[in-house]
């Protein structure tokens, strides 16, 4: 069982954000692994393990892979991935790049993927329903039509039928528009997770101090064999045009109710367009 998992460097949602021409401005000293990625990696994680507990693998066997494409603040994501027991990490990383959209995204990440496929093939990729800092949640779908693989999306829960000669088959339940859904498909697929689908676990000390020193692999493009023109500003098909930064909200108006009140509210109402 070979999973990559795609991961990606986030500003910290605590911290004061901004746009820098007209990008997110990142900095590697207040970012993060994106919190929803730490349950794909848990998802993809507890598949490795309960192949190794069926016996449908060696205990030594099975990988999971993180994945991101960033400059070298996204080691800070790779750093915590290794933490929660991801055992290889790769970051595809060019200037060129600066600037992808989605799409540009979904190329450069499924490049990686079969590039890794073509040493081992990989059986699952697993992703976050979103990215803090965009939250599109498109780029699951889009990996998977670049991939041409089936896309399970938005799953709380995640089941792996036991292997039926070289078949196997993952299920998922997901809710949608308070409907509950189970839908299946063979492997190779993508799979994106919801934040309801587990619990991800804390870091040990052992995985803590290990991470410090583990090997991050950089891939460029070029390694690829990726297009430059299919990623970056150069390939985006949407554009940032401008930024202002939010204006400052305004003071509240307290009104002292001494029997007018509900006339006060009535006539903020009407003047606010709220009715």
């Amino acid at each position: 069982m070979r999973i990559v998992v795609t991961v990606k460097y986030v500003p910290d949602i605590n911290t004061e954000r901004g746009f820098e021409n007209c990008r997110v401005m990142r900095n590697a000293g207040e970012g993060t692994l994106n919190e929803l990625d730490e349950n794909a990696i848990e998802a993809a994680l507890r598949l490795v393990e309960a192949e190794r507990a069926s016996g449908a693998i060696g205990p030594e066997d099975g990988e999971v892979i993180a994945v991101t494409m960033a400059g070298t603040d996204g080691d800070v994501a790779l750093r915590k991935a290794f933490q929660l027991g991801v055992d290889r990490g790769i970051r595809v990383s060019d200037d060129a790049l600066a600037g992808s959209d989605y799409f540009g995204t979904a190329a450069v990440l499924a490049a990686a993927v079969r590039r890794l496929g073509e040493q081992v093939p990989v059986d699952l990729v697993v992703t976050g329903m979103a990215a803090l800092d965009g939250l599109g949640s498109v780029v699951p779908t889009l990996l998977g039509a670049e991939l041409g693989l089936p896309t399970l999306n938005l799953a709380k829960k995640v089941e792996l039928a036991p292997a039926e000669g070289s078949a196997r088959t993952l299920t998922i339940t997901r809710e949608v528009d308070d409907v509950t859904e189970r839908l299946s498909a063979p492997l190779p697929a993508v799979l994106s997770v919801t934040d309801a689908a587990n619990q991800p676990r804390f870091p040990g000390f052992k995985l803590i101090m290990a991470a410090r020193n583990k090997e991050i692999e950089v891939w460029s493009p070029a390694d690829l064999g990726l297009d430059p023109a299919v990623a970056g500003a150069a390939g985006a098909r949407t554009q940032a045009l401008s930024a202002e930064p939010r204006p400052e909200r305004a003071e509240p108006e307290i009104v002292t109710d001494k029997g007018e009140g509900g006339v006060a509210l009535a006539d903020f109402l009407l003047r606010n367009d709220l009715v």
